[in-house]
């Protein structure tokens, strides 16, 4: 989500139901990287012919790739691991601070139109489309200055990484599709692209050109943005007036109760390894769990799972598991659903008013 977001993903995404699953839109965590066998020029030279054998054309990969370097920034950026990880309370408490809650509230009276046609297109409530947009890009502020052909090509051959390769090529064919021109193909150091931080083989899959003018600019267009995030939402699940999930509380006894009683997930990436298996509200109900403010949990015919930070709770529901898809970290996800929900309590403005 960022260039990256503050820590990189894990590549396992969650994924929905009938629909095969949407590429991922953030950068891969860094490996242990191998020392190239191989010069620049000759990595460069396995590309084109990987990447003609793709369908781009010969001019394309001449204008794109002759005279490209390695950047020496990307990898020092790449093979930078942090020391500490950030807790869940302590993501929230630096993300969804009130000049972000209301620039979001903002934005979304701001873009209501557009933004209420995306909702009847694609399921997506503006107040949670605002949130991810807020999130990946600083309400599009930030997308990044790296040249993303360049990052790529770096990544790829620092280490020879199959996941970088790929993406490179998918980069070219986004250009040599004539969405954008190499010179203009920037992006995070990590390659992640545009306003919504797609991945070039997400923007392959699921980019739209929503406003119609020929080009899903994921850069520029808000129409193209908004539909883009909403397409790749929908494709990875989300069930349109479904909830995301909510703040609990839980006791030292409903705890212990829960930590005999409901396993962990063991499948899917690190952050569902990291939610228990999804129950029946009443389940949590019995086992103690509260509404954070001490009522009772609402009835619903969703299940949900466990997600624990060190002094925050949340039972979340199978749409989160579509937040999760877009990146997959917990800490980004429940900042996602909880600044919706600031967004969504805030009155939208009648007619005339702001």
């Amino acid at each position: 989500m960022k260039a990256v977001l503050a820590a990189l993903v894990l590549i396992g995404v969650a994924m929905a139901r009938q629909n095969p699953p949407p590429v991922q839109t953030t950068a891969p965590t860094p490996t242990p990287v191998a020392t190239p066998t191989q010069t620049f020029e000759e990595f460069l030279a396995g590309v084109r012919a990987d990447a003609l054998k793709a369908g781009v054309r010969k001019e394309t990969l001449d204008a794109a790739l002759t005279g490209l370097e390695p950047n020496p920034v990307v990898v020092a950026r790449d093979r930078a691991q942090p020391e500490a990880t950030q807790s869940l309370d302590d993501y929230l408490a630096q993300r969804l601070t009130p000049t972000r809650i209301q620039t979001a509230v903002t934005m979304r009276q701001t873009h209501a139109a557009l933004l209420d046609q995306i909702e009847k297109t694609y399921g997506l409530p503006p107040s949670m489309m605002v949130a991810f947009w807020g999130l990946e890009s600083n309400f599009g502020a930030f997308t990044g200055s790296y040249q993303t052909i360049s990052s790529l090509a770096t990544l790829a051959y620092d280490g020879r990484r199959a996941i970088f390769r790929n993406e490179l090529i998918a980069a070219l064919k986004i250009v040599d599709a004539g969405q954008i021109t190499a010179a203009d193909l920037k992006g995070s150091w990590a390659g992640a692209m545009g306003q919504p931080q797609f991945m070039p083989s997400s923007y392959l899959t699921n980019a739209i050109d929503f406003d119609g003018d020929g080009r899903a600019d994921i850069w520029n267009a808000l129409p193209d943005v908004f539909a883009s995030m909403g397409n790749y939402l929908k494709r990875s699940g989300w069930q349109a007036g479904d909830a995301w999930g909510r703040e609990v509380k839980l006791s030292k006894d409903a705890l212990a109760d829960v930590e005999k009683g409901v396993p962990m997930r063991t499948t899917g990436c690190r952050a569902l390894k990291e939610m228990t298996v999804a129950r029946p509200i009443a389940d949590w109900t019995a086992l103690g769990v509260k509404d954070a403010d001490g009522s009772s949990l609402p009835a619903t015919t969703l299940t949900a799972s466990l997600v624990r930070g060190q002094a925050r709770y949340f039972l979340v529901h199978r749409n989160y598991e579509a937040i999760i898809a877009y990146n997959c970290s917990n800490a980004y996800a429940i900042s996602v659903g909880l600044l919706a929900d600031r967004i969504a309590s805030q009155k939208r403005p009648g007619p005339g008013q702001k």
